[in-house]
């Protein structure tokens, strides 16, 4: 009992922590090249795995109904994803969806991920092989990170990382920060444009 008291205690706890240490003037550019994707009638494909997939469904109707930017995920549609994962494999769904979709330069993706992707250690091959797509075509890379941000945080153009402040709680404090930080963007003045109803 005493123990579980202080995992609640400790969790709240380190929440302020982590807050203060967020990069905040990041957060400012982001909202500022996702104001700009918008203006050029870009487009912005959220792409995430695990959790991380569940926060890019929620953040592709924010950004949608509040922020009117024009936003998917390949996540969004079981019997696509699951064909390609069937028919090309898992490494190459997001990039062929991607192509498909016509990523061009005018565009961004913008990824949620716990650990970022890591080529040596052949973890979320997908999300990099969608980055590197990304690359080619001259979109914009974005994302929302844990950890050492991997593979997202090297190469991407405008990646938040969310500080470690306990290895033990990376995956929750990951992913819960990428809702804190996306819903900081679509209530951000500079891309609101729809009132929230409550």
């Amino acid at each position: 009992m005493i123990k579980s008291k202080n995992h609640v205690l400790n969790y709240f706890g380190q929440i302020s922590k982590l807050s203060n240490k967020i990069n905040k003037k990041k957060i400012e550019k982001l909202a500022t090249s996702l104001a700009n994707i918008r203006k050029k009638r870009g487009r912005v494909f959220f792409i995430g795995v695990g959790g991380s997939a569940g926060n890019c469904s929620h953040a592709v109707n924010d950004f949608r109904k509040i922020c009117e930017i024009e936003c998917y995920a390949p996540t969004d549609n079981v019997s696509e994803l699951t064909a390609r994962i069937n028919d090309d494999g898992w490494e190459s769904a997001f990039s062929n969806w991607l192509k498909v979709s016509k990523l061009n330069s005018n565009d961004a993706i913008f990824v949620m991920s716990v650990g970022g992707g890591n080529k040596e250690k052949n973890v979320s091959v997908n999300l990099i092989k969608a980055i590197q797509f990304a690359k080619k075509v001259k979109a914009k890379v974005f994302g929302i990170v844990g950890r050492d941000g991997g593979y997202t945080k090297k190469v991407g153009d405008n990646v938040i990382l969310i500080p470690t402040i306990d290895t033990n709680l990376i995956t929750p404090y990951s992913e819960s920060f990428q809702s804190v930080v996306w819903h900081c963007l679509v209530s951000h003045p500079i891309l609101q444009i729809k009132k929230m109803k409550w």
